[in-house]
């Protein structure tokens, strides 16, 4: 029985030894923004979302409401709303809901990419063995980050902080060089995200970054429409 379960972490190790460099990233920005390291950990641990967590911790370092945290939120991890409801069609017939929602909570990019490229049906027991290895790979870099953001010096801190930005570029720039709409987002949500920076002032930071997000997809959508027949 514990075989699936056994074949999941195996299949989860290289995710949860990239977790564990990245979240370290993570836990240095925690620490730096005054989150004590048991607040990065439990952000860590109530949420497994880079990108969402950093954000988050931006609004929070900002002073923003608890409706720009919702909002915020919202926009940028609604991806895994559809990548739920396609893994929902791999799984076996055991998963009843109190097990979908289980599993749900541990879905990111890596583990629905893995998950898509297993043959077969996927059993709970082998999810969970994904989820829980990178969910250790995750947690356990986030704490270590933000212990050593405190006894570390600022200069090698700052310096490290910068590997989380580089795993977002290494997210982005790949799709930016195959698709003109991809690039035209990254661009049009950098300009704006400068504006508000630097000109419009008066706009929080949460909101910034929502009405960024917005406005750049919604520009390159009219401007880069999808052929109903390559969708």
């Amino acid at each position: 029985m514990n075989k699936p379960f056994i074949t999941g972490i195996r299949d989860g190790i290289p995710i949860a030894l990239g977790y564990l460099s990245v979240s370290f990233g993570f836990g240095i920005l925690a620490a730096s923004l005054g989150l004590s390291p048991l607040e990065a950990f439990l952000v860590s641990a109530t949420n497994l979302t880079s990108a969402g967590q950093v954000a988050g911790i931006e609004v929070i370092a900002a002073g923003g409401t608890l409706w720009e945290m919702a909002v915020t939120q919202l926009v940028i991890n609604i991806r895994y709303f559809l990548m739920a409801l396609s893994l929902s069609q791999k799984l076996d017939g055991s998963f009843h809901t109190p097990q979908r929602l289980l599993a749900a909570y541990g879905i990111t990019d890596e583990i629905f990419g893995v998950s898509h490229s297993k043959e077969g049906k996927l059993t709970p027991l082998y999810l969970y063995g994904l989820i829980v290895i990178a969910f250790l790979g995750w947690t356990s870099g986030t704490l270590l980050g933000a212990l050593a953001g405190d006894v570390l010096p600022k200069v090698l801190t700052d310096s490290m902080g910068i590997m989380l930005y580089g795993m977002f570029l290494a997210v982005i720039l790949p799709e930016a060089r195959k698709s003109r709409g991809a690039l035209a987002v990254i661009v049009i949500a950098a300009v704006i995200s400068i504006l508000f920076r630097y000109v419009l002032t008066a706009v929080s930071g949460g909101f910034a970054i929502i009405l960024s997000a917005v406005a750049a997809a919604a520009l390159v959508a009219l401007l880069f429409p999808v052929d109903e027949k390559e969708a």
